[in-house]
């Protein structure tokens, strides 16, 4: 019995740097298709904002973010057919159903929840690319991540001033709204 146990135990140590290398391999794999996916989304919503935003800021930005991006999702696509990694083709649903309702807006009401839209975007493919450089498995993978990252940390750092012009906007409308509200009663 305590042989089996130990004969357990080894075949169970030895296994475990595989299962390890399997599960960072999966993990650098899982990364490189939200990657993906986050990159496909920036250009499309990026591509609308080049043409429905209003605001010569958040114009430029879009245009920058079309070029950037596309750069981007190039070398990621490359990398991955490098490496054997299938990456999505098209927009997640996600993506798609922002796309659709930005699509449906215009003037300030598009520019305002563009930038928004923007942000979110922004803060969360810094979270992607950070744990994925800081933690990634594949040397090739992990320096992609961290190249990008800079870039993305460059355009969040873009485009939060303009979302919080517009969420400044906002509060401000909502409370000059509830006060004309009040003095009306």
């Amino acid at each position: 019995m305590l042989r089996i146990l130990t004969v357990a135990v080894l075949v169970t140590a030895c296994a475990a740097p595989a299962i390890l290398a399997q599960e960072a391999a999966v993990s650098d794999t899982l990364f490189a298709a939200a990657a993906a996916d986050s990159g496909l989304a920036e250009v499309s919503l990026s591509q609308l904002g080049v043409q429905r935003a209003t605001d010569p800021e958040l114009k430029s930005f879009s245009q920058q973010m079309v070029q950037e991006h596309t750069r981007m999702n190039q070398e990621l696509t490359t990398l991955a057919a490098r490496k054997g990694v299938a990456l999505p083709a098209a927009i997640d649903v996600r993506a798609q159903f922002c796309a659709q309702n930005l699509a449906g807006l215009s003037g300030q009401k598009f520019d305002e929840c563009y930038a928004k839209a923007q942000l979110t975007a922004h803060m969360e493919a810094v979270s992607l690319f950070e744990a994925e450089a800081e933690r990634g498995q594949d040397a090739d993978i992990k320096a992609l991540a961290a190249k990008s990252l800079q870039h993305i940390k460059g355009h969040l750092k873009a485009i939060k001033p303009i979302a919080m012009r517009y969420e400044k906007e906002d509060r401000n409308n909502s409370a000059s709204s509830r006060t004309n509200t009040s003095s009306n009663q």
